[in-house]
């Protein structure tokens, strides 16, 4: 990274494993990519495979959850969230969308921001510019429609024998969409603040 134009790093998920770099060779280069960016004290972002991708650039392993997310599921609030801009908002308990089957372990430094019953490990801090959040604040309806519609989703849901079932995740959404829009939009403006935090800082 030359850095030239460059102010933060946003990762979003995907389907495949922090460990698969040899079918995915650019998940190598966005390792080195997120380590150059948190040693610049740059602000970073990962969300879900990106939230795995920033842990194991800070050294921690991503691992096999006992079991997958997958849908609406209850988020509890970490006390190392008190004081956390990116947490201001989020009550003690909050519903957020998941559909995760890996896990990461604490980096080494890092503050936990949010765990939930079935998965310890669901957001934390780095520093003061690095986050990582193993849910998907970015949902939408039409977007959870279309994912649950993808061949390669709805295979998966088959093989899980219907431990999770797509028409209650499709039901549940109105009840839980407008609140995670409204962490969504503060987290994504709290971010770009950061950001612009850093371009100010690089200009003097």
């Amino acid at each position: 990274m030359d850095g030239t134009g460059i102010l933060g790093v946003v990762s979003m998920g995907g389907p495949m494993s922090v460990s698969e770099q040899a079918k995915h060779p650019w998940i190598g280069k966005e390792l080195a990519l997120m380590r150059e960016a948190v040693g610049r004290g740059m602000p970073v972002l990962g969300v879900c495979l990106g939230a795995q991708l920033l842990a194991a650039a800070l050294g921690a392993k991503v691992s096999k959850n006992p079991q997958k997310e997958i849908g609406w599921y209850p988020l509890m609030r970490e006390p190392g969230a008190d004081g956390d801009p990116l947490f201001a908002p989020f009550g003690q308990t909050e519903t957020v969308f998941q559909w995760h089957g890996d896990t990461f372990a604490l980096p080494r430094g890092a503050v936990r921001l949010a765990s939930s019953p079935l998965c310890r490990e669901q957001a934390f801090r780095y520093g003061e510019a690095a986050w990582g959040l193993q849910f998907h604040l970015e949902m939408t309806e039409p977007m959870i429609r279309a994912w649950l519609q993808q061949p390669a989703n709805r295979a998966e849901l088959t093989a899980l024998k219907g431990v999770i079932d797509p028409i209650a995740i499709r039901r549940q959404s109105p009840q839980h969409i407008r609140r995670l829009r409204e962490l969504a939009e503060h987290v994504a403006t709290t971010f770009a603040q950061s950001v612009r935090g850093a371009l100010h800082a690089s200009r003097h």
